[in-house]
């Protein structure tokens, strides 16, 4: 499995500290996107938070980690536990549509075993 997520966001604005700032702003987005990650524990992702600066590999694409508290919390079982996680995202910019798209980590599912 591989999440993307996409925002609108103007190629006119495309710098690092303007990236940062739209991304910080972003933090409720983020965390919906990242907890698509662990919806199989049973866990959502809040408080994020980037863990280091966007660093460009091209003009139009790069890469960022950000940190955040994973929580899995199950009323009937009486679970209520949070650590801290982090993983790196990967970003592309798309000057005709103005997107900026978010690329999280692959990480392969398991398929069915064969009997």
């Amino acid at each position: 499995m591989q999440e993307t997520w996409t925002f609108d966001y103007p190629k006119s604005q495309i710098k690092d500290d303007s990236l940062s700032s739209f991304l910080k702003a972003k933090k409720k987005d983020l965390g919906i996107f990242l907890s698509y990650y662990y919806k199989k524990e049973g866990a959502v992702a809040e408080d994020v938070n980037l863990k280091t600066e966007p660093q460009f590999s091209d003009s139009n694409s790069g890469s960022f980690e950000v940190d955040f508290s994973l929580v899995h919390f199950n009323a009937c079982l009486a679970i209520h536990e949070q650590v801290r996680e982090s993983l790196k995202i990967d970003f592309e910019f798309d000057s005709k549509s103005s997107k900026l798209k978010l690329i999280g980590p692959y990480w392969p599912s398991r398929e069915m075993d064969e009997i």
